[in-house]
């Protein structure tokens, strides 16, 4: 059976995506002139065009090692999908700016990024916040990104994290808790659960929400590719923020990706005393985040005009209420049936209102009368 054009291009792409440690420049450059297919037969050749002598060397020592079927096998086995810039999913947008930005360290685009999940990544990459900080997640820290995770989710904003211990796990657990999107980046092979610990958790992102790695199948964890990794949860977010973050920490590496893209970046501040916010302290007061406290102050960070309030996808379920029917919705509790009277006294309304903003709830299916007392539907 012949091969398609379509599997000849997305094998020269697997072939790209392993030849060099990425991101490679060089490689970006050799098939922006030969397109894929050609520049992976050129790198096989050991012969490239003049002014491509730096592929030569990046790609020295696994030229001669072809895996792209094999990673693509991989891939298809664990319901993963290599993405590149051919797809209509590539998220130019959000990794427009790492083209731009100074790339002599670990910088520039990914070649092609290998996804696992039902969302789309173009979608995901340009309308989410990055949670990130400590790994050694104190309680408080931990519950203020239980708080902005399930508030960001239930605004279909994407929490994107690096699924690393503590606050990123947070992070992403409580937006899978909420329903809401979430995108974990990893510094591994897409078929990798690291850390270990996470293996379930990391399941259940690629069942609900994404999985990225610019990684090949099989690749390990290590330190160089964490920090590799840190420019593209910056780059697809809309802002970055950090909970918690020690004198030292691989959060501020991020967080200096974020500056460097133009990101907005915020950060929470924490206990006077706590070790885990001596780093968002100093972020705050050396001016280089935003002090942050709720979701509210989040989505403005992300969208300062105001457009983060419009067109979210999935709507609030109060968004067609009146302002006096939003003050009685809120009036009514979580959990159990309370009267026209004791809504009136906690929503500061007259009763005659309550009970007319009660009627147009009722045929509108927000509230349920319950043997006289009012619950929420």
């Amino acid at each position: 059976m012949t091969e398609s054009v379509d599997d000849t291009a997305l094998r020269a792409w697997a072939y790209l995506a392993r030849v060099a440690e990425p991101p490679c420049a060089a490689i970006e450059s050799l098939c922006d002139e030969l397109g894929p297919a050609e520049a992976a037969a050129a790198i096989r050749a050991r012969s490239v065009p003049p002014g491509h002598a730096g592929v030569l060397e990046a790609t020295a020592a696994r030229a001669d090692s072809d895996r792209a079927a094999a990673d693509l096998e991989v891939a298809e086995r664990i319901g993963a999908r290599l993405v590149t810039r051919d797809d209509p999913e590539w998220p130019a947008w959000a990794l427009m700016t790492l083209g731009q930005a100074d790339t002599a360290v670990r910088g520039g685009p990914p070649l092609a990024l290998w996804v696992r999940g039902p969302g789309r990544l173009d979608e995901m990459a340009t309308n989410g916040v990055a949670l990130i900080g400590s790994r050694a997640a104190s309680g408080y820290g931990e519950q203020v990104t239980s708080t902005l995770a399930s508030g960001l989710a239930l605004e279909n904003w994407t929490v994107t994290s690096g699924a690393a211990y503590g606050i990123d796990g947070v992070a992403h657990r409580a937006a899978l808790a909420a329903g809401g999107p979430t995108m974990a980046v990893l510094a591994c092979g897409i078929d990798r659960d690291y850390p270990a610990g996470h293996a379930r958790l990391i399941a259940e992102i690629g069942e609900h929400g994404l999985v990225v790695s610019e990684y090949p199948p099989g690749t390990t964890a290590a330190k160089h590719r964490f920090l590799t990794r840190n420019r593209l949860v910056a780059a697809m977010s809309d802002a970055v923020v950090v909970v918690e973050a020690g004198r030292r920490s691989g959060a501020a590496n991020t967080a200096a990706w974020a500056r460097k893209l133009g990101r907005p970046l915020g950060a929470v501040p924490g206990p006077v005393t706590s070790a885990t916010s001596v780093g968002c302290h100093r972020m705050i007061s050396d001016d280089l985040a935003v002090l942050v406290t709720d979701t509210r102050s989040v989505i403005a960070l992300a969208r300062p005009d105001g457009a983060g309030d419009i067109g979210r996808g999935r709507g609030r379920e109060t968004d067609d209420l009146s302002d006096d029917q939003i003050r009685v919705h809120d009036a009514i509790p979580a959990r159990g049936a309370v009267t026209i009277e004791e809504i009136a006294f906690s929503a500061g309304l007259d009763v005659s209102v309550v009970r007319s903003a009660l009627a147009v709830m009722d045929v509108g299916g927000h509230v349920v009368n319950v043997n006289g007392a009012w619950r929420l539907s």
